[in-house]
């Protein structure tokens, strides 16, 4: 069986974090499960820790202050690379992202190198969106199709599985962005290296507990972050790789 992480960052999420961790356990049992905090004031380092005690495979890393979803990410793919897990699956902490589609999201990586819950998936959707969150997603998602020349159809959800040998190949040093932006970035540079993509249909929930982290600064970072990306992909600006062999941009 390979072997897989799944990893989940957090800020202010005690409430759901209660709830996920059991839920991940019950549907990948088989799963190591790592929380990357951003030192929540809330105490959800705690309530992990908690967990640990009577789960070694439930990890925690902390971090000393709020340093962005991307960077966050990030930590879990370099903690994945170094510890030569198989695949790893990222998903928010407050059950927007169901856990019920990691099965499928397995099934799918089977067959590509990067499967993402996709909400504009035929079968998929989104629960309860206000118009503008709605106008925000669809923009960035025909933004990023348009300028970085990605064909997948929902490129601003951080529900995906991934292939960790393909994540190894790219070096991440040489990623712009910090935030939600991150989240078009890597799917660009994995395109760039010719990782194959699938999509998986979810419906994505509001969250549970606590409150949005979206606001439109990150909707403005996404936009510049997808421009610079897309200048460089018309300039044919190379993706330092770290493998030997890799794809080319088109």
């Amino acid at each position: 069986m390979e072997r897989l992480l799944i990893t989940v960052c957090t800020y202010n999420e005690l409430e759901n974090i209660r709830q996920l961790i059991p839920d991940l356990r019950a549907i990948a049992p088989h799963a190591d499960i790592l929380v990357i905090d951003d030192n929540s004031p809330d105490g959800t380092a705690k309530t992990v820790e908690e967990f640990s005690a009577t789960d070694a495979r439930v990890l925690l890393q902390r971090r000393p202050e709020k340093l962005g979803l991307g960077t966050a990410i990030l930590c879990g793919f370099r903690y994945a690379v170094d510890n030569r897990y198989d695949l790893l699956i990222n998903l928010d902490a407050d059950f927007s992202h169901n856990p019920r589609y990691i099965p499928d999201l397995l099934k799918c990586v089977e067959s590509c190198d990067v499967a993402i819950g996709s909400r504009y998936a035929r079968g998929g959707g989104a629960v309860r969106w206000n118009w503008w969150r709605r106008l925000i997603s669809v923009s960035i998602n025909l933004y990023a199709r348009c300028l970085l020349g990605l064909r997948t159809q929902d490129n601003s959800g951080s529900y995906r599985c991934y292939r960790v040998s393909r994540l190894a190949q790219l070096d991440w040093n040489r990623v712009i962005s910090v935030g939600y932006a991150f989240l078009e970035e890597v799917l660009y540079r994995c395109r760039v290296v010719g990782c194959t993509f699938g999509e998986v249909p979810i419906v994505f929930e509001n969250r549970r507990h606590g409150m949005t982290k979206i606001n439109w600064k990150e909707a403005v970072e996404a936009v510049w972050v997808i421009s610079l990306l897309g200048l460089q992909r018309l300039r044919k600006v190379p993706v330092h790789t770290t493998a030997s062999d890799s794809g080319e941009d088109d």
